[in-house]
């Protein structure tokens, strides 16, 4: 196996470039987010990425969850020390509210950290994601009650959380959600139930697991607007506030998936010996707005996922390109020389480099914009940012996850028949990076999102206020000088995207149907777009150290070789990966009409 090595240069480069962290740490509340304490973080985590989730990942793999017949999980090998250290160091509070256990520092450098956990062991750390995706909601829709009882228990990691969505007959069509809650005179409710792909949903790594769970009250209307939120508890808490009589809720069952073995996918039961006892969570009928806090998490940590996925795979395939021999050299004709000398396994090593960069530039000033929208006293500074993350979590979540794929792909095509065989450890990412794109609502629903309730909802109102912003990048590249291939690629996309983006505002209204078919080749265009502006910002401010002396000051994001090297892999993407802009855009005005041209008797 290939020992993991954090990405810091690229991770403290873009997050002090394209996130703002000096900016950033000058806000209110985000003030002891010092370079130092930055940098010994983001150092620490690479540590224990490195050190304790790494060597547990393959036995996660191997060994997979079995569920006995008691209804009790047993996970893999070295789950429950990881966990253990894991939660007493803090990691899941990193970014949540001192006031309740965490540690309050930005989402800029979460983000990194979230990386380096799913680079190393993915299955392992979906467990205090979730922690994470419920705190938010706590913290947003809990009356002062249920954040004492709860909130601080999640941060500490001391219990742990699930959320409920899915229904065997529901799918992602929440509004056909059939379980139901019943209130009791002593204002709790019961719960009665079934949920399926809940992931972690039993397990014995925390003293209680907090489920938030999506049922009907009986008046409730129909539909979405039915639906209320419900804290259901394991362990139902004694006068202490302490886990005792065990709730009735119960995994029926574990999924045997294609990846992510170490983390068990449950059916939970609830209310089969009288009702499960239940929390309201918010207002009644509108826990999916609740729930929507924890799905928005989720969803921009699966598009970390991608990132971290594509970096790993990325350093597997470039240590087994650095030492497998075959062939000759192309170019010298030379023998004996490892296949990072031919030119295509070059050229997919330098893909796989380029995207994943990419991805990490987009996320990375994208956390940034979620910073700036919670702690920047200007108000229009931070609706601005508000905006920002909103229009583009579809695609922190949908192209990252497949370009994340993709990337998984290419590394496999690296070790060649060798890819195939489970022992060298490549195929578990591939496999493990196949379910990214599909939970937390498909690619196709997040085009969906950013076309119909993103996109025409407000007639691209922060669209066009985005590519303003591409613009002015636009023209800083030009006035720099010696970027030309780079400004001359970021204007190509840019006029792709605004080609697609006039004829989806167009036809929205009079043709949804067809402007839907091209949600998805949409949403990549965006994705492609934007990560080659983060890019092109990237390039400017490595030119920028380059010309301003900075390479004389020591330090790994000071070197000139690294600057150069940051230069050059943004031209390439622009050459490789910005072509496809026009090829979406095309797709996006063609497809629907062609495929409203073809009859359904013909499928």
């Amino acid at each position: 196996m290939v020992d993991y090595k954090a990405p810091l240069r690229d991770m403290q480069f873009l997050l002090e470039e394209l996130a703002g962290l000096d900016e950033i740490a000058g806000l209110p509340g985000c003030e002891e987010a010092s370079g130092d304490l930055v940098a010994a973080v983001l150092e620490e985590a690479g540590r224990f990425a490195a050190g304790v989730l790494a060597p547990i990942n393959r036995a996660g793999d191997v060994q997979g969850c079995r569920l006995d017949g008691d209804g009790r999980v047993h996970l893999p090998d070295g789950w429950k020390a990881a966990y253990e250290r894991f939660s007493e160091a803090g990691w899941i509070g990193l970014s949540l509210p001192q006031a309740w256990g965490g540690q309050g520092l930005p989402r800029v450098l979460s983000t990194a950290v979230w990386e380096m956990w799913f680079s190393t062991n993915m299955a392992f750390a979906m467990l205090p994601q979730l922690n994470v995706s419920q705190a938010e909601a706590l913290l947003i829709a809990g009356d002062a009650a249920q954040k004492e009882t709860w909130l601080r228990k999640v941060v500490s990691g001391e219990w742990g959380s699930t959320m409920n969505l899915t229904e065997p007959q529901a799918g992602s069509d929440l509004a056909a959600t059939r379980c139901r809650a019943e209130p009791q005179a002593d204002g709790s409710y019961r719960v009665f139930g079934q949920k399926i792909f809940i992931s972690y949903g039993e397990h014995e790594l925390t003293g209680n697991i907090v489920h938030l769970v999506l049922a009907r009250l009986p008046d409730a209307p129909a539909g979405v607007k039915g639906l209320s939120l419900f804290i259901v508890p394991k362990y139902l808490l004694g006068a202490d506030g302490e886990p005792g009589a065990r709730n009735d809720v119960r995994c029926i069952s574990i999924e045997h998936k294609l990846g992510i073995h170490g983390s068990p996918t449950c059916t939970m039961s609830y209310g089969d010996a009288g009702g499960a006892v239940g929390y309201l969570l918010g207002a009644p009928n509108r826990g999916l707005e609740t729930m929507f806090i924890m799905m928005n998490e989720a969803r921009f940590g699966v598009g970390i996922q991608g990132v971290g996925l594509g970096e790993r795979a990325y350093q597997f395939a470039l240590a087994h390109a650095r030492e497998r021999v075959q062939g000759r050299d192309a170019v010298s004709g030379e023998s004996g020389r490892p296949i990072l000398c031919h030119p295509d396994v070059k050229r997919m090593m330098l893909s796989m480099r380029a995207r994943v960069m990419a991805m990490r530039a987009l996320l990375y000033a994208a956390a940034g914009w979620f910073d700036r929208a919670r702690h920047h006293p200007d108000a229009e500074v931070a609706a601005k940012c508000r905006r920002y993350v909103d229009l583009l979590m579809p695609v922190a979540k949908g192209w990252c996850t497949e370009v994340g794929n993709e990337v998984c792909d290419d590394a496999i095509q690296v070790f060649g028949g060798m890819g195939f065989v489970e022992e060298t450890g490549i195929a578990q990412f591939f496999r493990d990076a196949r379910i990214i794109t599909i939970y937390e609502g498909t690619t196709g629903i997040q085009g969906n999102d950013l076309i119909g309730r993103k996109i025409l909802r407000e007639k691209g109102e922060t669209l066009h206020e985005l590519v303003a912003d591409m613009g002015t990048t636009l023209e800083a590249l030009h006035v720099a000088g010696g970027l030309d291939e780079i400004a001359a690629g970021l204007a190509e996309n840019l006029a792709a995207l605004r080609l697609a983006m006039d004829w989806v505002l167009g036809e929205g209204g009079e043709r949804p149907g067809e402007v839907l078919a091209g949600a998805v080749p949409f949403l990549m265009l965006l994705g492609t777009v934007c990560g080659g502006w983060q890019l092109a910002r990237a390039a400017l401010a490595a030119q920028r150290r380059l010309q301003g002396g900075a390479a004389e000051g020591g330090g790994e994001g000071s070197d000139p070789t690294y600057l150069q090297g940051v230069v050059e892999l943004v031209r390439f993407y622009f050459a490789t990966f910005g072509p496809q802009a026009a090829a979406h855009a095309a797709t996006v005005c063609r497809a629907g009409p062609a495929l409203a041209r073809y009859p359904e008797a013909a499928f």
